[in-house]
């Protein structure tokens, strides 16, 4: 019922441009277009584990396998390397070549790295599993976001929000699993049914997602900037850049510096939350509850602020997520300093409310400064800025928790945040993208 009520809001916003984006993608498809974005979000889901439930599995890794837990930071890292570098390759297949046979080798890759890591025996064997998974996970999340761009120009925010609010909640049911079961005795039988769930998923995945013709919205008639372009969305008003184009703009690079500072702060509470409790000797029950309503936390932002970036200034929207990201960051240290457990959750769940968006709010933007048509390989470079995040939150946190404690560790992460918030003032669209003066009007 509410997927049709959506479809039927999509459809009146579209109608209200000149283009009934819902009645064209129904004509194509053959039934909703909403049931892209499910088929995606289930993907999502599915492949979640891998960035949220590892900070509940590191340690029965470590014991069974007797390695230090600082020598399994580097795993966490290895995944955001290879989940970022994957997307640029299969974000430009999936662009030229559809998304079918690509995310039946994601199914493939995410669900045998989890499934391996039941029968690891070593150091590098997990190294291994967790890349290779990577790649799989890289590949849906590219695919993933990429199906809303394309199929909801009108509705980018909202609809990205709803994949991404997957990945992220998507955990949320197997976070208790594991923590209850993850012992070093049973740990294996974890990891492989939770590798078996992400196979069958992502398998049915790949056979239902297909991409709208190029020509789907058919605007020949008013491509030299007539009065049909009024009030279509951004990304269908704006011209179309190539990467390479896209590479020449300031404005991109300042995108990519706020998607590194922004990740950086994000990954930093998902990969250490269990231990940044544990250090400040705050209940186990804290540590698992933090654990397990973070992704939720993340999931239900990216929709309540993907939803308002559709209706409001999409760059007002985020910047005020972003310090107030930072903020509740300084407020997490003083929770966990103060020993208070039941403020240490809320803010917790406060930080990662307001950061965990970045992942609607980047690639929206840049379909909006740079077009739709090329989203997948145009986003895809982008998101190499999240291994910037992962060496961060991963290899470079573990160096300044050695050195410097957890304080000041967590407290650079608020630091990024604010600064990414601050940088979102100095943005506005590319130069020659036809987009100036409606920003300009919008901001007025």
């Amino acid at each position: 019922m509410a997927e049709d009520e959506s479809a039927e809001a999509a459809a009146e916003e579209g109608a209200a441009g000149g283009v009934d984006y819902a009645a064209r993608a129904a004509d194509i498809l053959g039934f909703s277009r909403w049931w892209q974005i499910a088929a995606a979000a289930g993907m999502m889901a599915a492949v979640s584990p891998y960035q949220y439930v590892w900070s509940s599995i590191e340690q029965p890794l470590a014991n069974s396998l007797d390695i230090a837990l600082p020598a399994l930071g580097a795993v966490f890292s290895f995944y955001v390397v290879f989940q970022s570098l994957s997307q640029f390759p299969a974000g430009k297949w999936r662009d030229s070549r559809g998304p079918g046979t690509l995310t039946f080798l994601a199914a493939i890759l995410a669900g045998g790295g989890y499934i391996g890591l039941a029968y690891a025996t070593s150091l590098w064997q997990l190294y291994l599993l967790y890349s290779l998974g990577a790649v799989g996970v890289g590949i849906v999340y590219t695919v993933a976001v990429n199906t809303a761009v394309k199929w909801f120009p009108d509705r980018t925010g909202l609809t990205t929000g709803v994949g991404t609010m997957a990945f992220a909640a998507g955990s949320a049911l197997v976070v208790p699993y594991v923590r209850a079961n993850a012992t070093v005795a049973g740990y294996g039988d974890v990891l492989r049914n939770i590798g078996i769930g992400i196979l069958l998923v992502t398998l049915v995945g790949s056979f239902l997602l297909r991409d709208p013709p190029k020509d789907w919205l058919d605007r020949t008639d008013d491509a030299d900037g007539g009065d049909g372009d009024e009030g279509l969305a951004a990304s269908i008003r704006g011209r179309d850049y190539s990467t390479r184009e896209m590479l020449s703009t300031w404005q991109f690079w300042l995108l990519y510096a706020m998607f590194i500072a922004m990740a950086s702060a994000d990954l930093l509470v998902i990969a250490n939350v269990v231990r940044f409790a544990e250090n400040f000797g705050l209940a186990a029950l804290i540590a698992t509850l933090s654990a397990t309503l973070l992704p939720i936390a993340a999931g239900v932002s990216r929709l309540i602020l993907g939803e308002a970036t559709d209706r409001f200034s999409r760059k007002r929207v985020m910047a005020g997520s972003f310090l107030l990201a930072g903020l509740f960051r300084v407020g997490l240290v003083a929770a966990g300093e103060a020993g208070n457990g039941a403020v240490f959750v809320a803010f917790v769940l406060g930080a990662m409310f307001f950061s965990s968006p970045l992942y609607v709010y980047f690639p929206s933007l840049l379909a909006d400064y740079y077009g739709s048509a090329n989203s997948s390989g145009n986003y895809a470079v982008l998101y190499t800025a999240k291994v910037g995040g992962g060496v961060f939150s991963g290899t470079v946190a573990g160096y300044l928790v050695a050195t410097l404690g957890w304080t000041p560790t967590f407290a650079l992460g608020g630091a990024l945040a604010v600064a990414a918030g601050l940088a979102v003032f100095v943005l506005r669209p590319p130069s020659g993208s036809g987009l100036e003066a409606a920003e300009s009007a919008a901001a007025d």
